[in-house]
């Protein structure tokens, strides 16, 4: 993998010159006038910070929106969601969950609109500047359901395993969510720009077996994995049970009952 400096630049806007050097000096990229050979650029818009593919054929930008589009339709209908019946827990006093590795937020989001208390970590600071952009706007959208949504999602910039190392026993979270980066598919046409994306600006994971394990000594009731469908257990270690989609499933290492301390 490329150094962060040689995989991606922040691109100059005349309008948010002051925004763009310092998300350039935060990072520590260069800022540009134009792509030159950086393979993906950060661009603020109007729409929001956004991470843009450059070249021949580029795919379209990849930002948080959590007002429009897909993410706005789970919103509204987040019941039906494999994410909300993995964690679970009681309705009336949901659980509180931590994201460990949030990436775009969307699982996050659907969690915080059924009501759940979510802390997001997420340690590309690249994938991190475009989280926070796009839950600033939402914090301050004029929407007041998306606002009050917003406002039970707490973001942390970092490693999540440092984070669980620090926690004090009292403010351990019910449920630690574990989303790993999915393996590299090897039907390019097929993988999401998002998923290509990942794989180029953050890099494999090589530590999510560890952080499964850190995740099961801090959880209170449960620990839910992501995983493609056919996928292998993460560090081969069986969960209890698993809910399933058409593509991916959710393994489900539980702890305790809820509402047993």
């Amino acid at each position: 993998m490329k150094p962060l400096s040689l995989s991606i630049a922040v691109k100059s806007d005349s309008d948010r010159n002051d925004q763009c050097q310092r998300l350039a000096d935060e990072l520590g990229v260069a800022l540009v006038t134009e792509e030159g050979s950086y393979p993906y650029l950060l661009v603020y818009s109007e729409d929001g910070l956004s991470i843009q593919q450059t070249g021949k054929g580029a795919a379209g930008p990849v930002r948080v929106d959590f007002s429009a589009g897909a993410t706005n339709h789970r919103r509204k209908h987040g019941g039906r969601e494999l994410i909300v019946k993995a964690v679970a827990g009681n309705q009336h006093q949901p659980p509180s969950v931590l994201d460990a590795t949030a990436g775009l937020g969307r699982d996050s989001f659907v969690l915080a609109s059924r009501g759940y208390s979510l802390t997001m970590c997420e340690r590309s600071p690249v994938v991190a500047a475009v989280l926070k952009d796009g839950l600033d706007r939402a914090r301050r959208s004029g929407d007041s359901e998306l606002e009050e949504i917003a406002k039970r999602m707490i973001f942390i910039q970092g490693n999540t395993l440092d984070y669980l190392q620090r926690l004090d026993e009292i403010d351990n979270p019910d449920v630690i969510v574990i989303d790993p980066m999915f393996p590299e598919s090897k039907k390019s046409a097929l993988v999401k720009k998002e998923m290509r994306t990942f794989h180029h600006i953050v890099g494999a994971d090589s530590d999510s077996e560890q952080l499964l394990e850190q995740a099961l000594m801090k959880a209170r009731h449960r620990v839910v994995v992501k995983r493609p469908k056919k996928a292998d257990y993460l560090a081969g270690l069986k969960p209890n049970f698993a809910v399933e989609g058409k593509a991916i499933r959710f393994d489900i290492y539980s702890l305790r009952a809820f509402g047993k301390k």
